[in-house]
């Protein structure tokens, strides 16, 4: 489904997203030993497993969905810029998403960058990728930089995509498919618009 994102609905945006697990899924993942697919699907796994709320289980889903619709292509050990794959992740999310679900896209990266300012010990998970990436991101936050960040009202939410994000690199790692989270996906797309139209 090559639907242009200009021209997505709530009718249609679940299947968009589908189409892009089951096109591009297998893409690698910055050296990783998972692909991009598994990486945003372990997460949503681990999330929904813990008993997260829907929120959190499909931020976790969808965290990086900007390497597939994003202009710049994806990243690689190789980078001197940062591509800004949350932000244009976020654009396509956005019309169709609580901000809860985001801002776990738009700012996971930015939560990286608060918590490895935060928790130094946060830095000792981070892979050999994620490290570099974060040195293309601004290394960690300055003291306002964090003051600022805290003000989210959404920073509880965004956090635990985070560490989502982090956990979801397991190779082998047994999952469902997207179409296993598809009625959580919806069903936020549904309300989000309801409330909207309210």
């Amino acid at each position: 489904m090559n639907t242009p994102a200009e021209d997505l609905t709530a009718d249609t945006i679940v299947a968009f997203l589908a189409s892009i697990f089951e096109r591009r899924g297998s893409e690698e993942y910055l050296g990783e030993p998972v692909t991009m697919g598994e990486h945003m699907l372990q997460g949503a796994t681990i999330a929904e497993r813990n008993g997260q709320p829907d929120e959190i289980v499909v931020g976790a889903l969808l965290h990086d969905i900007g390497h597939f619709t994003s202009e710049f292509g994806m990243f690689t050990m190789d980078d001197t810029e940062d591509r800004h794959h949350e932000d244009a992740g976020a654009e396509v999310l956005e019309r169709f998403f609580p901000s809860v679900v985001t801002d776990c896209c738009r700012y996971h990266v930015a939560a990286k960058r608060y918590l490895c300012a935060t928790k130094p010990s946060y830095f000792d998970r981070l892979s050999e990728a994620s490290v570099h990436s974060l040195n293309l991101q601004g290394g960690p936050m300055s003291t306002q930089e964090v003051v600022e960040f805290e003000k989210n009202p959404n920073l509880k939410e965004i956090i635990a995509v985070r560490y989502l994000d982090e956990a979801g690199k397991i190779a082998g790692m047994e999952t469902p498919d997207f179409w296993h989270f598809a009625p959580k996906v919806q069903r936020l797309v549904d309300a989000h618009l309801a409330q909207d139209n309210g």
